[in-house]
């Protein structure tokens, strides 16, 4: 399914409960779906509690549930910190970081993002150092966490599928370690059973410890899994 179409199906961001007429509209949509996959795709997100749950409590997407249980498990997120989230669209993890406490969060996507209060996005590439510039103006000094969880799109074609995201978590690692406050943290969604052996490598140099977490709001068909390492060197 489109990243277009994932937009119009939600339809506008941050807004609580789901009335019978937006089930009723998103029903229809369904139906007119261009594709197979994309009719499944809509049907699963009707059937999600997650999803529901979102729309309940204010939340732009079932990711949000995603980092609170990792948070959860392993105490990524406490007041006063500054937090980067790359990748951030549609801004769920930017809203979880802003009602945890965070002092300054700041995010940046390729795609337009809806602002957040509280948070200092920028629509640019990770890759560009003058976008990557414009976002850390948002924050008085060095992130204290990385959060990323960017994820290509897919092509259907699994080797290529797994370099692309291998390539995705490699940049949110280089830049966690080109930028993070000596003692801080860094997450990122990886695929395929975990990091690749020379992520973890890199991890393991740079952090004191480092682990893989798949949190329950992660679907049990889906291959991602999160890593997180704690405890920057710098």
């Amino acid at each position: 399914m489109s990243d277009e179409e994932k937009r119009r199906w939600k339809g506008p961001t941050g807004n609580k409960g789901s009335s019978g007429r937006q089930m009723d509209e998103r029903k229809v949509f369904a139906h007119r779906a261009k594709s197979e996959s994309s009719k499944k795709w809509i049907e699963r997100q009707l059937q999600d509690p997650y999803v529901r749950k979102a729309k309940d409590e204010g939340f732009r997407a079932r990711a949000a549930y995603k980092l609170l249980e990792i948070d959860e498990k392993a105490g990524l997120l406490r007041r006063g910190q500054r937090v980067v989230d790359l990748g951030c669209a549609p801004g769920g993890w930017l809203q979880v970081a802003v009602a945890k406490g965070a002092a300054e969060v700041v995010g940046i996507d390729l795609l337009p993002v809806e602002p957040v209060a509280g948070a200092h996005i920028v629509q640019g590439d990770v890759n560009d150092p003058d976008d990557v510039a414009r976002m850390l103006k948002g924050l008085t000094g060095k992130p204290d966490l990385v959060l990323s969880d960017m994820a290509a799109n897919t092509t259907g074609h699994k080797q290529t599928d797994h370099l692309r995201t291998v390539a995705l978590v490699e940049m949110a690692v280089a830049f966690a370690v080109a930028h993070l406050a000596p003692g801080g943290a860094f997450c990122s969604k990886v695929f395929q059973g975990g990091a690749t052996k020379d992520v973890l490598e890199m991890l393991k140099a740079n952090f004191k410890s480092v682990k893989h977490i798949k949190p329950p709001a992660s679907r049990a068909g889906s291959p991602e899994i999160f890593v997180i390492a704690k405890g920057f060197k710098g």
